[in-house]
């Protein structure tokens, strides 16, 4: 099992926001993360990743417990994350944003190598269009596209997108989906966080709906349509 999150509660200061959450992504797998703004979903990545210490249950990645493992450290499991707001050094240009995550990746994983620099430019051709460019002055769609290969510049076996087509226009999100399907077909496992619940129906094979802190309804595989179709159960929890 490439996930496991048992029980997980966590916060900030004395403000609980996660509650006695579990989930799971199989090795090879698509996972979708669902909920309203406030939903939680957010939190429980920065849990998974490692910038949030939870206050009970555990994280298993690949079944090692990394709940108490720092990010930095966490990343030496094979997991990666993509936050969403990104993260990246606006004043460095996208070469050097991906230089650093290459050498650190190779480090962290003990030379493992997933994903070459090559393999990313050609998987992102608008990374070498703008190599040399600083990143902050491209725009939403290139700094996305910058912050997926950065990420996969750290030789994951496990991704983790939180909202990974937020801001971005219709043509820049089929992209991305396109790119997810080919990692997949890599074995690379991925946990995707979103609140377009229709576009991660159309890739996940199983999801989990959050709500005020908690999980209110699994998605099991074949089960998208069911889902969509039930607008009271929609609403009640998606707000739409």
């Amino acid at each position: 099992m490439a996930l496991e999150v048992f029980r997980l509660s966590a916060g900030y200061g004395a403000l609980p926001v996660l509650r006695d959450v579990s989930l799971r992504v199989g090795d090879g797998e698509i996972v979708a993360l669902v909920g309203a703004n406030g939903a939680g979903k957010s939190t429980l990545v920065r849990a998974v990743c490692g910038l949030l210490v939870p206050s009970a249950g555990r994280i298993v990645k690949d079944g090692t417990d990394v709940t108490q493992v720092p990010t930095h450290l966490r990343v030496r499991t094979g997991l990666a994350v993509v936050l969403e707001n990104r993260r990246l050094w606006g004043e460095l240009t996208v070469r050097e944003n991906l230089h650093l995550a290459e050498v650190y990746g190779k480090r962290a994983r003990n030379g493992k190598t997933l994903f070459a620099m090559r393999e990313i430019t050609e998987l992102f051709p608008v990374v070498k269009q703008r190599y040399s460019s600083p990143v902050e002055l491209l725009s939403g769609g290139e700094q996305q596209m910058v912050a997926i290969a950065r990420a996969l510049l750290m030789q994951p076996d496990l991704l983790i997108m939180d909202e990974p087509s937020a801001g971005l226009a219709p043509l820049i999100v089929r992209n991305i989906l396109l790119v997810i399907r080919g990692l997949r077909e890599r074995g690379i496992s991925l946990l995707l966080v979103e609140q377009n619940v229709a576009l991660v129906s159309e890739i996940a094979d199983r999801g989990y709906v959050i709500a005020l802190g908690r999980m209110v309804h699994e998605i099991g595989n074949g089960d998208w349509p069911g889902f969509l179709s039930n607008k009271a159960l929609v609403k009640a929890y998606l707000g739409g």
